[in-house]
């Protein structure tokens, strides 16, 4: 019978919300956020980083949380999917990826939206170069990726009040 494993505590904010447990120390950051705190929205796909369909921002940077443990996330701030939507109203990012059928089977687009956020906090306006680089490590396998850039740029705009 395999010897019990030592759990860790761990304290983490997720969107917005103070979280504070015990965790084996090989818990993944995706399993974390799935598994106990019920966020579902972080999707795994491929467990070795290149699908980015587990992306999360953590302390503002883009991160995959399917090879990430948990413990790596002591103390940090991590933003899913679900953080975005405010009071019932859906983020610009949201919003622009439905208007723009920038989504086709929605698997991919979590992790999609996470990186957009991250682009266009730092660069309001980007060009194709700019946003291609943003988005390249997640793939989707069912669009062709030109309703993707023009749901970044209807977001862009959207988040600029034009």
């Amino acid at each position: 019978m395999p010897e019990a494993v030592e759990k860790v505590t761990l304290q983490l904010t997720v969107n917005g919300k103070l979280h504070s447990l015990s965790v084996e120390p090989r818990v993944l950051l995706v399993e974390l956020l799935r598994e106990i705190l019920d966020l579902t929205g972080t999707h795994v796909g491929c467990d070795t980083t290149y699908c980015g369909a587990c992306t999360v921002l953590m302390n503002g940077a883009a991160v995959k949380s399917c090879t990430m443990f948990a413990v790596q996330a002591e103390g940090a701030e991590v933003l899913t999917v679900e953080g975005l939507e405010k009071d019932g109203e859906l983020h610009p990012i949201q919003k622009a990826f439905g208007d723009s059928y920038g989504l086709q089977c929605g698997y991919c687009t979590p992790g999609l939206m996470i990186s957009t956020l991250q682009l266009l906090s730092k660069n309001r306006k980007p060009n194709e170069k700019e946003m291609r680089k943003a988005i390249a490590g997640n793939t989707c396998r069912c669009t062709g990726y030109q309703n993707i850039f023009k749901a970044i740029q209807l977001a862009a705009k959207n988040m600029n009040g034009a």
